[in-house]
């Protein structure tokens, strides 16, 4: 089954703006949705990191509020994972695409 649509947690977004890779996400999904905390923890880095710097100009990013659910909570997580659980969990066909082990382990614990 090809995956279509993803939500995307900070680090990600980080390393592959940071790499010069983060076309990558538009050749590979339809729909890349970026929720607003995880925006604004980007756009919390340094002055001249790279994502802080280019994610304000990218077109294909699609932001979200999102509210974070209990059972996602409950991980006691970070904001930004938290809020890309939620996100996926309430959005059907969405994967998370996340980097830390305890994130995966929320992700596979709900088949996201």
């Amino acid at each position: 089954m090809r995956i279509e649509k993803v939500v995307v947690n900070s680090s990600p977004l980080i390393v592959l703006f940071r790499s010069g890779q983060a076309d990558l996400l538009p050749q590979l999904f339809t729909d890349i949705v970026v929720p607003e905390l995880v925006y604004q923890e980007v756009l919390a880095g340094r002055m001249d990191d790279a994502a802080k710097m280019a994610l304000p100009q990218i077109p294909w990013i699609n932001r979200k509020k999102v509210e974070i659910t209990l059972p996602v909570a409950a991980w006691n997580l970070g904001n930004g994972e938290s809020a890309v659980f939620s996100f996926a969990m309430k959005e059907s066909g969405y994967r998370a695409v996340v980097d830390d082990l305890a994130a995966r382990r929320c992700a596979q614990a709900f088949e996201i």
